[in-house]
């Protein structure tokens, strides 16, 4: 057997089957979409084996994306889980044979209470498409699997067919990324979106500021006692006007221009780059890459500074430029 030949046979076939499903696709597709977008609940996936792991995958992929979904197994919904269904719900149902015991035998109680049902369904004659209120084809030419016994490219095409239902879905509800973001609070996108300035900062007494008449020795004092290697620089009414920075120290000890009784004022960045607190936490990370720095003071709208922000505190809340 020539390995890398078969394992392309397979991506081949599976790779077709999903290429055929849009010659599937027509007004019960248009109808699903509806019957989904105007269900006033939850929408509830369930298939047996196979077809079960797909079915909770798109739950999960529509529950991501702006359409609540759930997975229940038809074996526990014939043992009670039948009563986290209402008639507000819409389920969807993944069998490719439409005739799996399991899932037909929970059809009579979705008709008793005129829930919708949608079939995801290879077969356009069974049971379960005949009685669903509209019957999406996936129909497949061949499995993957040469003894035509394991699905494979059937999966498949289900699995396409769900993530068209939520992408359709997703833009017909308008839904952003900052709605995506609010749902993965944990992955990349959702720290860039949610978290902000405020949440990462150091305010209050952990916050160095320094007037401008005060020593450089003074500042140092303020700056180790602080720990974030700078200290904000303020004036007669409390507004920022510079910063001093551990690289400024070295700077200024190896220029030996300034001793230690030095005003700050002489020795300070003017007008130093900050940020505000309401600000999204990637944009000062941003603000750092940018001007190659890596502290900013948080000001408030009259410009005093109210906190300092690290690029120590940006990495370890996993946020990336």
């Amino acid at each position: 057997m020539d390995i890398l030949e078969r394992a392309r046979r397979v991506f081949q076939i599976e790779s077709s089957a999903v290429a055929e499903l849009s010659n599937h696709l027509d007004a019960q597709f248009e109808k699903a979409i509806d019957i989904i977008y105007n269900c006033r609940d939850r929408i509830v996936l369930t298939g047996v084996g196979k077809s079960g792991i797909i079915a909770r995958k798109i739950a999960a992929t529509l529950a991501s994306t702006g359409t609540p979904a759930f997975y229940m197994h038809p074996s526990e919904a014939m043992h009670g889980d039948l009563g986290m269904i209402t008639p507000e719900n819409v389920v969807i149902v993944v069998s490719y044979s439409g005739n799996s015991d399991e899932v037909l035998r929970l059809i009579p109680y979705f008709k008793h209470f005129k829930i919708k049902l949608i079939a995801i369904t290879g077969n356009l004659h069974s049971e379960l498409a005949k009685q669903a209120d509209s019957v999406l084809d996936i129909s497949v030419k061949e499995e993957a699997c040469p003894l035509g016994l394991s699905p494979t490219a059937s999966t498949t095409a289900a699995l396409a067919m769900g993530d068209a239902l939520a992408v359709v879905l997703l833009e017909k509800r308008d839904f952003g990324s900052e709605q995506f973001a609010i749902f993965h609070p944990g992955g990349t996108l959702g720290k860039r979106l949610l978290i902000k300035v405020s949440d990462l900062m150091h305010s209050g007494d952990e916050n160095p500021i320094i007037h401008k008449d005060r020593t450089l020795k003074e500042a140092i004092v303020v700056m180790t006692a602080k720990g974030l290697g700078s200290t904000s620089v303020i004036d007669d009414d409390g507004k920022l006007v510079g910063i001093i920075t551990d690289g400024d120290l070295r700077r200024i000890i190896q220029a030996g221009k300034y001793g230690r009784d030095a005003p700050v004022e002489k020795v300070m960045t003017h007008n130093p780059k900050s940020i505000s607190k309401d600000a999204p936490a990637v944009k000062a990370i941003d603000v750092m890459e940018q001007f190659n720095i890596t502290v900013l003071p948080v000001i408030d709208q009259d410009n005093h500074p109210i906190a300092m922000i690290h690029i120590h505190d940006l990495i370890k809340a996993g946020i990336t430029p």
